[in-house]
């Protein structure tokens, strides 16, 4: 890495423009949630955290799939200065000595912008923190769902998510960094899916359905579902299925490979194309290289899409196998989850299905994106919303005596 592609002089200005992107949606809830329990601010707070990340994930998907992560080739600024503004002269020497090149006026706002968002969700992220750990000690830790645990993980997952959008920068789109870029995005949006469900469940009126706690759907997540411990191990396995897709769907991306196959359900004509999986499937490499150096073959890039292709059957199908699962279960509000995922399980095919067969369009790309990171955040959601409650006056079914059994009191 070369160190003078880190010039930490605009840090203190991108830290003033995240704390202008954060500071409207914070006075919006406070207006929104004027006279709300502490627990509600918080889950209200985290809420609004996710449904940010939610965008800034998609937006950094733009950003890549416009091949702007390049757009300004130093970090934390552009050029040294806080916005493309003070970087005109450089980057217009850049754009006129490279017309099509990674650096352009257009493509350094993109990645520009991309940083200030970024910003403002970790600025979110630090408010969110520091009020867990005050609420925590003030009405008590886990009192309304108050865990500050996960708000501190939150923060600390967000501060690696930013050294690794360094790292994207200054090692220049190395595919391996690329791609653990793209699943921190996706993890964050998970934790705090997490977390808003615990508020939900550790609500006064959860157990019993009543209270605030009796209605707390929203349009970002379904309301709590107590699962069956078989149901929820199922959901556990179906989400770590998808988490291997979502790895190998960004592998595809940052390859470039999504081209590698043009037809379906064929790729190339045949079931079984020629494929290099040694090469494709090398993580120490740069870009459009193998590891010894060399181009990547087309055979690699085949070997990348195809692998996504063939995990996408078995992940469709234990999608669909859960959907049912849930739509039969006894479990009030288990078919809203159902839904969920039989929508995003068609999502996810007919947008995976419109980048191959209409050349990947870019909407089409980021459809497939926002699909995944949502289906991440509904299934942990899902698996965060507790086990069965049994409740208190449900009698005990008695024990059957075997015959042989000596009992006391018979004569």
């Amino acid at each position: 890495m070369n160190s003078e592609l880190i010039d930490l002089s605009p840090l203190a200005w991108l830290v003033l423009v995240g704390l202008l992107v954060a500071a409207g949606p914070l006075a919006w809830l406070v207006r929104r949630q004027r006279g709300a329990s502490t627990p509600q601010r918080l889950r209200a707070l985290t809420l609004l955290t996710l449904f940010l990340t939610f965008d800034l994930v998609l937006f950094g998907a733009y950003t890549r799939l416009s091949d702007s992560g390049l757009g300004c080739p130093d970090w934390p600024g552009c050029y040294g200065s806080a916005t493309p503004l003070g970087a005109h002269s450089e980057i217009s020497q850049a754009q006129a000595a490279l017309p099509s090149g990674p650096v352009t006026h257009g493509k350094a706002w993109v990645e520009m912008v991309h940083r200030y968002l970024a910003s403002g969700v970790g600025m979110l992220l630090t408010v969110l923190m520091v009020w867990s750990w005050r609420a925590a000690r003030r009405e008590g830790r886990g009192a309304g769902g108050i865990a500050p645990a996960w708000a501190t993980l939150s923060f600390v997952w967000v501060c690696l998510q930013g050294a690794f959008g360094a790292l994207t920068v200054t090692m220049k789109l190395y595919p391996a960094i690329v791609t653990a870029h793209l699943l921190g995005g996706i993890g964050l949006l998970a934790l705090l899916a997490v977390q808003a469900q615990r508020y939900a469940v550790g609500a006064p009126g959860a157990a019993s359905g009543t209270g605030p706690a009796s209605n707390v759907a929203t349009p970002l997540l379904p309301a709590p579902l107590a699962l069956p411990p078989a149901l929820r191990r199922g959901v556990l396995a179906v989400l770590l299925l998808v988490i291997a897709q979502v790895t190998l769907g960004g592998w595809v991306s940052t390859n470039y490979a999504v081209l590698a196959c043009t037809d379906f359900p064929t790729c190339h004509g045949s079931w079984w194309p020629t494929m290099d999986f040694a090469s494709g499937f090398t993580w120490q490499r740069e870009l459009g290289r193998d590891a010894s150096g060399n181009f990547l073959p087309f055979a690699a890039l085949t070997a990348i899409h195809y692998t996504h292709r063939l995990a996408a059957f078995i992940v469709l199908g234990a999608m669909a196998t859960l959907a049912w699962r849930l739509w039969r279960s006894d479990a009030p509000g288990a078919p809203v989850y159902a839904r969920w995922i039989a929508l995003l399980a068609g999502w996810q095919l007919a947008s995976g299905l419109s980048n191959v067969v209409l050349g990947w369009p870019l909407l089409a790309a980021l459809a497939h994106t926002g699909g995944a990171a949502v289906l991440v955040s509904v299934l942990a959601a899902l698996l965060a919303s507790g086990p069965r409650p049994v409740p208190a006056s449900q009698p005990t079914a008695p024990s059957r005596a075997r015959p042989n059994d000596i009992s006391l009191s018979r004569p």
